[in-house]
């Protein structure tokens, strides 16, 4: 298993570090959300896949680091346009200001989607295909921490340039991770999307080499490599 997991982490020109920062779990979320964005490498989720679909581009980030028990990931954006309709858990939040983390630990069939509105509304499961999703249950969301710029209550779309950020961190064990026993890396990919806005787009971190707009396409992960 060590040598598929070695090689699955060589994939394509990107990839980036994950370092470890034990002091993140002992913080609240909105100062880990600080840290981050103050001392943490930003990475830019800006590649536009299919552009003869929808080619607007607004400006988009995130940091990324863990502490013992958790992922943490910090996203930036900054563009036209505001939406947070959906507050359910599981609900279409794509359609809402959203972010996105998508990652596979190597060596599991099943890859996992976190989708979040800019007022921390999840939509997430784990899944081997598309089709096959098995959604988080209430308990297993609960879990997830999320604090954000734009608050926690719904509004309809606010037309205008906007900056925000929200701040998520993941427990480990949820994505199946052993903290004492980490794979030399996760594969993931990050995307900002807003479907129903005046101004749609589909931005990833890393390239998504298919024809038709899809985030479901693990072959198109890259490495995360945890330090």
């Amino acid at each position: 298993m060590k040598q598929v997991v070695e090689e699955e982490c060589v994939t394509g020109d990107k990839s980036l570090r994950i370092p470890f920062v034990a002091r993140l779990d002992s913080m609240p979320l909105d100062e880990a959300g600080e840290w981050l964005q103050h001392h943490a490498v930003h990475h830019t989720i800006g590649i536009v896949n299919w552009p003869q679909v929808v080619d607007y581009r607004p400006d988009a980030s995130f940091a990324i680091a863990r502490g013992k028990e958790r992922l943490y990931i910090h996203f930036m954006a900054a563009g036209e346009d505001l939406r947070a309709v959906n507050t359910e858990p599981l609900s279409p939040v794509a359609q809402d200001s959203c972010v996105e983390f998508f990652m596979q630990v190597p060596g599991d069939p099943e890859y996992w989607n976190f989708e979040f509105n800019c007022i921390g509304t999840v939509n997430a499961s784990h899944r081997v295909t598309r089709p096959e999703a098995v959604r988080l249950t209430a308990q297993e969301i609960a879990t997830i921490g999320r604090v954000g710029s734009c608050g926690t209550a719904p509004f309809a779309e606010r037309p205008g340039f906007h900056r925000w950020t929200l701040t998520v961190s993941l427990p480990l064990r949820l994505v199946r991770l052993d903290a004492d026993h980490l794979p030399p890396c996760i594969m993931a990919n990050v995307y900002k999307c807003a479907d129903k806005t005046a101004h749609p787009h589909l931005l990833s971190w890393a390239p998504i080499a298919v024809e038709r707009p899809n985030f479901h396409e693990p072959a198109h992960f890259a490495p995360m490599f945890f330090e």
